[in-house]
């Protein structure tokens, strides 16, 4: 076997391979003797067929399967000769493949960069301290309250918070629209369900009152012939409900499973609830400053082999989360370039952590596998069924080494950077865009 390597542009290599013509022609010959033993062929009793016949016959599929099949046995040799590292499928292209000659073939592919992860001690990342406080946990209960509400008709004046079923029609330039008609339309004041200044106009009406508005349709608004047209909807109040919170009592501690000790016991298990979360929200808060410092201070060629895998990946966590609602018929074909910013990124990041893990020799630690583990499950009603569930199936188990690992690398880097305490409320960190 002969191997010359080009550097054809950037990460993408081109290995030229040459494959004596005897080592094929014996594998054509070896695969055409052992189909012989077993082909019928017309007037050939079984394993006496001529090697002319055979040759005649299936010489030119056999040829073309063992020189597929040598392709992939030596390009894996050559690549191992020359300590190069494939990111991704090669495509092969034959130059030459004819009886009694050698074999020469190439093979395109793309390879991992060289990445150098530096600076890490000029990393600086603020790490937010904050705890649940009684406060916290009032206002939790406000959010249980509204989520278990009843409504009760009134005929006053209606507020934000207020449940309205209306009629309503609307004109742009004089002319009805699509989508701009409803009857008997349940709409709750302060939702923000409809376009900006609609539910602000209708607040304040009360049962059988009619009115004409004015709005805006917004500049990004998703129907093109719309957007930043000015409108005008007739309303018409048929209903008005205002909302009822139920008691915080043995019977609201119910709703939520908890069948002794009342109110104190709910108060005792949202509050853990809300601990965990605020945990897992600031490390993340934590991880994503690691990440981005990484980020900004490391620059890494990517190979768009590696870029188009991620993209499927997130194309079909997409096509997933339709997957429930959207007949699979009727899935949209999403476009690559929705997806390729994102696909960079965690490329990148990948890289740069798979470097800090080979560099620093950081290997999987099981108990923290396990923490991770008994974290997810907690949130579940019977944590030792995920627990076990996690532990008895590979795939699961695997996908959660690999998210220890790459937590371990960003706690390495952490223990190398500046770390600054920063005060903060559970509703800045749970909440950053209500502040």
């Amino acid at each position: 076997m002969q191997v010359s390597v080009e550097t054809t542009e950037g990460l993408e290599r081109r290995l030229t391979i040459t494959v004596p013509a005897e080592t094929v022609d014996v594998e054509v010959k070896n695969r055409l003797r052992q189909i012989g033993k077993t082909q019928r062929i017309n007037g050939f009793r079984p394993g006496k067929v001529p090697p002319t016949v055979l040759q005649k016959r299936y010489g030119k599929s056999v040829r073309q399967e063992v020189a597929g099949e040598l392709m992939q046995r030596n390009f894996f040799e050559a690549i191992m000769a020359e300590k190069l590292n494939p990111a991704g499928r090669p495509e092969f292209i034959a130059k030459s493949n004819e009886e009694g000659k050698e074999l020469e073939f190439e093979a395109v592919f793309e390879i991992y960069p060289e990445v150098e992860v530096k600076d890490i001690e000029k990393i600086t990342v603020e790490a937010p301290k904050a705890e649940v406080t009684e406060a916290d946990l009032d206002e939790m209960f406000v959010t249980l309250q509204n989520q278990h509400k009843t409504w009760k008709e009134n005929k006053r004046k209606t507020k934000k918070g207020d449940k309205l079923t209306i009629d309503f029609l609307g004109r742009v330039d004089g002319e009805e629209f699509e989508g701009g008609k409803a009857e008997g339309f349940e709409l709750e004041l302060g939702s923000g369900r409809m376009i900006p200044g609609f539910e602000k106009e209708i607040t304040g009406m009360k049962v059988g009152e009619e009115k004409t508005i004015t709005v805006t349709f917004p500049e990004d608004y998703h129907a093109e012939n719309l957007k930043g047209k000015e409108a005008e909807f007739d309303i018409k109040v048929h209903k008005t409900e205002g909302p009822v919170l139920p008691e915080i009592d043995e019977e609201f501690a119910k709703l939520f499973g908890i069948e002794e000790g009342g109110v104190d016991a709910l108060r005792e298990e949202v509050s853990k609830n809300m601990s965990r979360e605020l945990n897992q929200a600031v490390k993340a808060k934590i991880k994503d400053q690691v990440i981005e410092a990484l980020l900004e201070a490391n620059e890494v060629d990517l190979p768009k082999a590696l870029i188009s895998q991620e993209v499927d990946v997130l194309r079909q966590q997409a096509l997933q989360r339709f997957g429930g609602q959207i007949d699979p018929k009727n899935m949209p074909n999403l476009p690559a370039e929705m997806f390729e910013e994102q696909a960079k990124r965690r490329v990148k990041v990948g890289l740069l952590l798979g470097e800090v893990i080979k560099v620093n020799e950081i290997k999987v630690d099981d108990a923290k596998v396990q923490e991770l583990i008994e974290t997810a499950a907690s949130a579940y009603e019977d944590p030792q069924e995920v627990i076990n569930y996690y532990n008895s199936n590979k795939e699961m188990l695997q996908q959660m080494q690999n998210v220890a690992l790459e937590e371990q690398a960003v706690e390495f880097v952490l223990d190398k950077a500046k770390v600054k305490n920063k005060k903060a409320s559970f509703k800045e960190i749970m909440n950053p865009e209500a502040k």
